[in-house]
């Protein structure tokens, strides 16, 4: 029989090894953990908010109000993007005023809504009516009752389908790995590599 066997000639390789071990410090890591989700989820909130504008129509802007980002914490180590927002309204998506309706751009795809109003009186002196912008539609014959005209977007359920969630599921999926590497590697001072 035979044996085989192995031994270190240069220690100097595992005593760098045995320093970076110690230096695992649990909390430390789980702070590392908590920067690498940082640094992902806040390319990640960009990416999604850029798709977000390409697929609903709205801008960049109003989708970084809707969209707040809550940031990974050496306790929670969890990243979240808390989406608030119903059925958006008309207003927000380039709404203007022709003589059919009132134009607008949502799901970035421009459609008249016929019927639809912004202004009062008719064609072409047109009155401000003092509604912030808003676009409504006549509800009766009367003409008395009116409705505000809503978009169909709706911001939390967007963010979750179509080139936003494949955007924010792409970058994280991309970009976490390296730079909790990264972090790996500036806590262990180099050791990993």
């Amino acid at each position: 029989m035979g044996d085989l066997g192995m031994r270190w000639s240069d220690v100097s390789g595992l005593k760098i090894m045995d320093q970076a071990m110690r230096d695992l410090d649990p909390l430390k890591v789980r702070r590392a953990g908590a920067m690498a989700l940082n640094r992902a989820g806040s390319q990640g909130v960009t990416q999604t908010r850029r798709a977000m504008a390409r697929q609903t129509g709205l801008s960049q802007k109003l989708l970084k109000r809707a969209m707040k980002p809550i940031r990974a914490s050496a306790t929670t180590l969890e990243f979240l993007i808390r989406a608030k927002g119903g059925d958006i309204s008309l207003k927000y998506f380039q709404a203007r005023e022709t003589q059919r309706g009132v134009s607008a751009k949502p799901f970035n795809h421009r459609r008249v809504f016929a019927g639809s109003f912004i202004k009062g009186g008719r064609f072409p002196g047109r009155v401000d009516l003092r509604m912030n912008g808003h676009v409504f539609k006549r509800t009766d014959a009367d003409r008395m009752s009116i409705k505000k005209q809503r978009s169909g977007v709706i911001i939390p359920y967007e963010m979750v389908k179509d080139e936003s969630g494949k955007a924010w599921r792409q970058t994280v999926g991309k970009v976490l790995p390296v730079r909790m590497q990264h972090e790996l590697k500036r806590l262990t001072g180099r050791a990993f590599s």
